[in-house]
């Protein structure tokens, strides 16, 4: 374990986590408060701790809904003010859902558990919101086939967008080690719960 925490980008140091904060402002800004929630799930299951991953998770929840309302100018009404709470419940499951998948995904390739982690991830996330739909009979319109691939579009290349990112990051971090032998196996680049 303290191997792997050698090689791995230590996300709970201040500046890597400002840097995820920084990244989901952009993302709400950019994309009028969309923030992929789905694609920060992931990588928090992925290079987090638990108790980290859901701190991200209500951090980037709290900095979408202040944006959305002060600079984006969301509606103050009890309507838009209610879907708040949803949005974290729905944060936070898929949080741990996608921590849940990575623990069922150990000893698997990682391609398998990276992707894995980010589709349960997505699908906690949209059927999180679909029951709050049918609960609160809000209506279905957001789920038709077309807005649900561009969620998912969206989330999958933001994904890939941070764990490029963070590949970068770890090949820059990680001190070259010069070995004498033939072969040395890649170490795994997972925080373990």
């Amino acid at each position: 374990m303290m191997q792997n925490r050698h090689y791995a980008i230590e996300w709970q140091q201040p500046l890597s986590l400002a840097t995820l904060m920084a990244a989901s402002v952009a993302f709400s800004l950019g994309l009028a408060c969309a923030v992929p929630l789905v694609a920060f799930a992931a990588l928090g299951a992925l290079t987090l701790d638990r108790r980290m991953g859901l701190l991200i998770i209500i951090g980037i929840v709290a900095a979408n809904q202040i944006l959305g309302f002060t600079v984006l100018h969301y509606p103050h009404d009890a309507a838009t003010v209610a879907w708040t709470p949803a949005f974290l419940f729905v944060g936070i499951i898929a949080t741990l859902t996608a921590f849940w998948t990575k623990r069922r995904c150990a000893g698997l390739h990682p391609t398998v558990t990276v992707l894995a982690t980010f589709v349960a991830a997505f699908a906690c996330y949209e059927g999180g919101f679909f029951l709050i739909s049918l609960l609160t009979r809000s209506g279905l319109y957001a789920y038709a086939p077309s807005i649900i691939l561009r969620i998912l579009e969206t989330n999958a290349l933001a994904f890939a967008g941070l764990w490029l990112i963070r590949r970068i990051a770890m090949a820059l971090r990680t001190p070259a080690v010069k070995s004498t032998a033939p072969f040395r196996p890649l170490p795994t680049t997972f925080i373990q719960d």
